[in-house]
């Protein structure tokens, strides 16, 4: 996987984790994270649940021993290496921030 295309990944998590976290739980607190990528350093802070930090940092575990050099969407690959209970806990994640961001993004570009 390019270093683009691990960064978008990235930011995508990112931004997924942060805006369920603060809707759906309490008692987010920050914590650092450093993930090395072929050399370079990505580091961030982010405020989550301690539940959410243990399936981010999961996520961040998959995402970096990913084998394939170009990356498939992970709900179609063939070999997935996400365990059945961190995979569903995602899936709901993702399907809540997805839509939630797609209707943020309809508001700005309607000017709601």
């Amino acid at each position: 996987m390019t270093e683009e295309k691990f960064q978008r990944e990235l930011q995508t998590l990112e931004e997924f984790f942060t805006n369920y976290c603060h809707d759906k739980h309490k008692n987010q607190t920050p914590q650092e994270y450093k993930l090395e990528y072929k050399n370079s350093y990505h580091a961030f802070t982010l405020e989550l649940c301690q539940e959410c930090h243990i399936l981010i940092s999961y996520s961040h575990n998959r995402l970096l021993e990913c084998p394939h050099e170009i990356k498939p969407r992970c709900r179609r690959c063939q070999n997935p290496c996400y365990e059945k209970k961190e995979w569903k806990a995602l899936a709901k994640l993702m399907r809540y921030s997805g839509l939630k961001l797609g209707i943020i993004k309809i508001k700005k570009f309607l000017k709601l």
